[in-house]
């Protein structure tokens, strides 16, 4: 795959969890220059700014609108509820030759292009917390002025810390439901396996290793044989077998309607915590 982010200049706003994480990826496979790059920090923390530029030998300041001058590429990596305050903050020196894409959840792109130029391309992205592994993923999709060569240059950013999939906004509810807060459901199922093993007498580090890593194995068969799961489930299930009597459990316990009920509760209070 070709480096499309080759020469870009890029200015992340807000180095925290996520932004760290995707700046380090980026710098440390080398599609990103670190003559090229700038990162901010919050404006009071200026100690937290050195630490940062030591780290990943790239100039980190406090000041949003000097950082994105020139850049081709703005990352908004900042909370919710101070992406407004940033937006304006560096309104003034934004031109629609630049890309804009936020990270941050909840936040439509119509709330930020208000407080923009005209025409300034801006993206969404929701990433989740595997990208700290490169194991992420993340659903984008485009704002009113974005063209499908910005969406695959966000796309290209992402890729460097897991997978991608654009969907139309209105679905990134649905993508903060599943795969952002994904991971905790799959660690509260990983425990439960765990504290079974526990239960019926293997140690408990082992019984952690055989839990996640069936996990692993398992996602990374659905993913490289594109094979429905329920096809999968029932090459597993033999007859008469043990298994069977496991998913009989899982049945009457109603594990399968619990997730839905999950995911969908988690994208209704995705939309009411909306900003814009």
């Amino acid at each position: 795959m070709t480096n499309d982010l080759a020469g870009k200049k890029v200015a992340l706003l807000g180095a925290g969890k996520m932004g760290g994480i995707l700046l380090q990826a980026l710098l440390e496979k080398g599609l990103l220059s670190r003559k090229s790059t700038r990162a901010t920090v919050a404006h009071e923390d200026a100690e937290r700014a050195r630490e940062l530029a030591s780290k990943f030998k790239i100039k980190v300041g406090t000041d949003n609108a000097e950082a994105v001058k020139g850049a081709d590429i703005i990352v908004i990596a900042v909370k919710p509820q101070v992406v407004k305050d940033v937006v304006r903050e560096i309104s003034g020196y934004v031109t629609p030759q630049q890309v804009i894409v936020s990270v941050a959840a909840s936040v439509t792109t119509a709330a930020i292009e208000k407080d923009l130029p005209v025409n300034v391309p801006v993206i969404r992205a929701m990433p989740n917390t595997p990208c700290l592994l490169g194991s992420g993923m993340t659903g984008l999709c485009k704002g009113k002025h974005a063209k499908g060569k910005d969406v695959a240059l966000a796309c290209r950013m992402f890729e460097a810390v897991g997978k991608t999939a654009v969907v139309d906004e209105k679905h990134m509810d649905a993508v903060t439901a599943l795969s952002a807060s994904g991971p905790a459901y799959i660690y509260i199922i990983l425990e439960s396996l765990a504290e079974a093993g526990v239960k019926v007498g293997l140690p408990r580090d082992i019984a952690t290793l055989l839990a996640a890593q069936t996990t692993l194995g398992a996602a990374r068969v659905v993913l490289e044989t594109g094979d429905h799961p329920a096809l999968l489930k029932d090459a597993v299930t033999t007859p008469a077998g043990c298994t069977i009597d496991a998913i009989m459990e899982l049945e009457e316990g109603k594990l399968r309607v619990t997730l839905i009920k999950a995911v969908v509760k988690a994208t209704q209070r995705a939309k009411e915590l909306a900003f814009g």
